[in-house]
């Protein structure tokens, strides 16, 4: 990664590739945004893409393909059995993990599927650094259960601690012994604690608690959806990791899990997902649900052309001036935002700029879903599609009371090697104004509610007729057509 100096201007992010494929962009005029979040139910997830300027929703499946990548594709072997394609991408995963066994499945939540089938019983306790919504959902309709024990400073929104997504030791050994380690079917570290600003974990942290589950014969399983952001974090912020290479980094981390899975639309920049198995009996034990719920076992619900695809974005995925633009570009949001005064999550960590809506909006109570109104306002006041990271995103206690978020976030994820800098620029100048216009945002409520992953599907209307009035005085500063 070339460190580059600029002579007379003040240092920025810089893109380590060119443009060569465009894809036409349309800003509806401020009312008929309005118009569209209506139609919505005021949920992002509702909007019709074409109706978006920036679409920040999530860096998932949305990553720009290199050339390289767009042209492994027409290579791909089709073959529905023994495809070779399949068999190029796990020696390609081999030679990054170590591991030889490999289970292809569709995306990353199909992995959660296969694991917790497998793995999780009625009264199960399922130990992780932070939970994220699909991994704890497959848990609980199982009948098991999530213990979050991230270390409580992972919680501060505004810190300069380098790790947040460090597990809690102290607290893992002593959930262990409290449940006994029979009852833990596995512990589960992501590496990019989504939810709670895409922070990383320390190799040193890994370490230690992998040791921990080892010394109590508890399973571990690594989520590396993110891992690509986290690499970037340990060797630019670990002092000791600071002189490896990052496939040394990856491999160390590798080496100190039972079970590996991820999601390729974020890890591999194209569309599926794998579960890497270290145990061969642990492999068997698994691969007749591949079948099941995917696909046969070379292609696990995927298109060959996107395993050819991702095959290369592995390799892409250990290159630091790949990985790299993601976190800087992220960075460079969020230090703007917070030199406005703006309540973010800082540092900047992986997959998106993080913005404290507890602070953004303290009148607007959790249980109204203030991020979720958020997220409905700024594509009200700039069509930016975010995406809600709360107490909408949980869900509902059995008694049917509402379960609050620990953090309230609104998350505009960068998708890799999509947004230049000026549409950055945009994004905060757009924030800033929202900010100052904190006051005229209110709450949602439910019109309808799905019982699992709400988030996706709900159905919801404003407490009162505050998006006309903010988009009102969106108008009177910027004029009918912006």
């Amino acid at each position: 990664m070339p460190k580059i100096t600029f002579y007379q201007h003040e240092p920025i992010p810089m893109e380590m590739h060119k443009v060569k494929i465009v894809q036409q962009l349309h800003l509806l005029p401020a009312q008929q945004r309005l118009e569209k979040m209506r139609e919505a139910g005021f949920n992002t997830f509702q909007l019709h893409n074409g109706d978006i300027f920036l679409d920040m929703l999530t860096d998932s499946g949305v990553n720009a393909m290199s050339d390289r990548m767009q042209s492994a594709m027409l290579v791909a072997d089709d073959a529905y059995a023994g495809s070779e394609t399949f068999f190029k991408m796990q020696r390609k995963l081999e030679e990054i993990f170590g591991i030889h066994y490999c289970l292809p499945a569709h995306q990353g939540r199909a992995c959660e599927n296969i694991l917790a089938t497998r793995f999780v019983k009625p009264g199960n306790c399922v130990i992780m650094n932070y939970h994220f919504t699909t991994a704890k959902a497959h848990i609980t309709r199982l009948g098991g259960r999530v213990e979050e024990l991230v270390k409580k400073e992972g919680l501060v929104s505004h810190s300069d601690l380098p790790f947040k997504g460090d597990i809690d030791l102290e607290a893992l050994e002593a959930c262990i012994l409290r449940e006994g380690p029979e009852n833990v079917p596995f512990v589960r570290l992501e590496a990019g604690t989504n939810l709670i600003g895409g922070q990383p974990i320390s190799c040193a942290n890994i370490e230690a608690a992998t040791e921990i589950c080892r010394k109590h014969g508890v399973m571990t399983v690594l989520d590396a959806s993110l891992l690509q952001d986290n690499l970037y974090f340990i060797k630019t912020r670990e002092p000791e990791m600071r002189d490896r290479t990052v496939r040394e980094i990856a491999r160390k981390i590798a080496d100190q899990f039972d079970i590996i899975y991820f999601s390729a639309r974020k890890f591999g920049f194209a569309r599926g997902g794998a579960i890497l198995v270290r145990d061969e009996a642990l492999f068997h034990s698994m691969e007749d649900l591949i079948p099941m719920f995917e696909g046969f076992l070379t292609y696990g619900g995927m298109s060959v052309k996107e395993m050819e695809a991702m095959t290369v974005g592995f390799d892409e995925s250990m290159d630091m001036d790949v990985i790299s633009q993601g976190p800087q570009f992220i960075d460079y949001c969020v230090r703007r935002l917070d030199e406005y005064g703006i309540p973010v999550i800082t540092p900047g960590g992986g997959l998106g700029a993080h913005i404290d809506v507890k602070e953004f909006l303290p009148d607007v109570p959790q249980e109204q879903y203030s991020a979720g109104a958020l997220a409905c306002a700024l594509y009200i006041c700039g069509g930016i599609r975010g995406m809600e990271r709360g107490t909408l995103s949980e869900e509902r206690e059995p008694d049917g009371t509402e379960r609050i978020a620990s953090m309230e976030l609104l998350r505009l994820a960068f998708p890799r090697r999509v947004f230049t800098l000026s549409q950055t620029e945009y994004v905060i100048d757009r924030v800033k104004w929202l900010y100052d216009h904190r006051n005229l945002v209110g709450g949602l409520r439910f019109v309808h509610e799905p019982a699992t992953l709400r988030f996706f599907t709900g159905v919801l209307e404003p407490v009162s007729d505050w998006p006309e009035k903010l988009a009102a005085a969106y108008r009177a500063d910027f004029g009918d057509e912006q």
